[in-house]
């Protein structure tokens, strides 16, 4: 459950330290889950990243604390919430997908995300 003023950590090498969520579209409703887009500013970034310190980004959350209950009845949760920094076009900005990534992620259309990542859970 991601709602708003909520801090995620960035899963890609995109440069970010530190994610604020500061708004979810009324479509998704109060509370963001796994496979949801997001809009977030960056707290804190490397000189040599992509994304710049106080830039406004749109965020894919790939993991949540949070349970999330599947269609087969089995439930999955992650220990971090975590997002993918994301352009227009819904492809991730950075080059590398750090950890593990829910399989809703590529269930929603995120299929490149979903490659790219070491675990699909």
């Amino acid at each position: 459950m991601i709602q708003l003023r909520s801090m995620l950590i960035p899963a890609d090498n995109s440069g970010a330290k530190k994610l604020m969520v500061f708004g979810i579209s009324h479509k998704v409703g109060k509370y963001a889950t796994v496979g949801d887009v997001v809009n977030c500013v960056v707290r804190g970034a490397d000189s040599t990243g992509i994304v710049t310190d106080h830039e406004k980004v749109k965020v894919l959350v790939v993991r949540t604390k949070k349970e999330i209950r599947r269609k087969d009845g089995t439930y999955v949760r992650f220990d971090d919430n975590a997002g993918v920094v994301i352009d227009k076009q819904g492809f991730p900005r950075g080059t590398r997908v750090l950890g593990p990534v829910a399989k809703e992620v590529k269930d929603v259309g995120y299929t490149k995300i979903a490659s790219l990542a070491r675990e699909v859970v």
